[in-house]
């Protein structure tokens, strides 16, 4: 049986066009508000990233770590997290939801016990910034057995001979980290060799979704769309913090800017 992520880049795949990935951070700008940022981006997103809060997010610019602060000041917890993302699953069933973050806090709560909470919650993929490869693979064949995917990460540093094993590795889908920097940082390199370096990955099992992230925005997004999979995050977050500046409604925000994302791509 194929995944609700894998379905999703097919449904791509015959529209001709990218996927459409979306990140948010789990009670941001407080815990209702980011159901209801998820159930309105989820519209015109295709995949839906969703951040569980760390304290020292090492892979995250200034836009996430402000929205991580305002989600720790509310007080969400990992369990609050899994009851969002319930929620969400209960009205969004066959949207593919993954969580993103640190390893922290799954050795915390327990690796058995975080992959239990996910398969009761309907997560349906993982990303853990700071588990790499080779590490990960006890732990990404865990998350397989629960019919989670875990998603594998790939840099510009990545070596060719590494990358042939993670992309082996891997589950329905692999992030391309664009560029060395942390999330939402100024594109150092240009589209064109974004995309060039994109496709020299992709040669290597042309089957495989490979997405690209960091450094996505309304401007370059057009640019990068013969990928498989686009990422915005830093973006989405900057914008909760604009309209907070400017007392609006980030969830009606966030809705408009995710539809014109949407509208570049197609």
């Amino acid at each position: 049986m194929k995944s609700k992520i894998s379905l999703a880049f097919e449904k791509c795949r015959k529209e001709n066009r990218p996927a459409l990935i979306t990140y948010t951070v789990a009670g941001d700008n407080n815990k209702n508000n980011s159901l209801k940022i998820l159930n309105a981006i989820s519209k015109y997103a295709d995949i839906c990233e969703l951040g569980f809060v760390h304290n020292c997010p090492v892979a995250d610019g200034n836009q996430i770590q402000n929205s991580s602060y305002r989600a720790l000041k509310n007080g969400i917890t990992l369990k609050e997290t899994f009851n969002i993302v319930k929620k969400f699953k209960k009205i969004n069933l066959n949207k593919p939801l993954i969580l993103m973050g640190y390893y922290n806090l799954i050795y915390q709560m327990g690796e058995n016990k975080f992959l239990e909470n996910c398969q009761n919650s309907g997560v349906d993929g993982l990303i853990v910034v700071d588990l790499p490869y080779p590490e990960n693979r006890r732990f990404s064949n865990k998350c397989k057995k629960k019919s989670i995917n875990f998603i594998q990460l790939i840099s510009p540093t990545t070596s060719k001979e590494r990358m042939k094993k993670i992309i082996k590795d891997s589950h329905d889908m692999i992030y391309y980290i664009s560029m060395l920097s942390t999330t939402g940082g100024k594109l150092k390199v240009s589209p064109k060799k974004i995309i060039q370096n994109y496709n020299k990955i992709k040669k290597i099992n042309p089957k495989k979704n490979l997405v690209i992230g960091f450094g996505i925005t309304e401007k370059t997004i057009s640019s990068l769309k013969s990928a498989n999979g686009l990422v915005v995050g830093s973006l989405l977050c900057k914008t909760i913090t604009n309209s907070l500046k400017m007392r609006q409604n980030p969830v009606t925000k966030l809705g408009k800017v995710v539809y014109n994302l949407k509208k570049k791509i197609i």
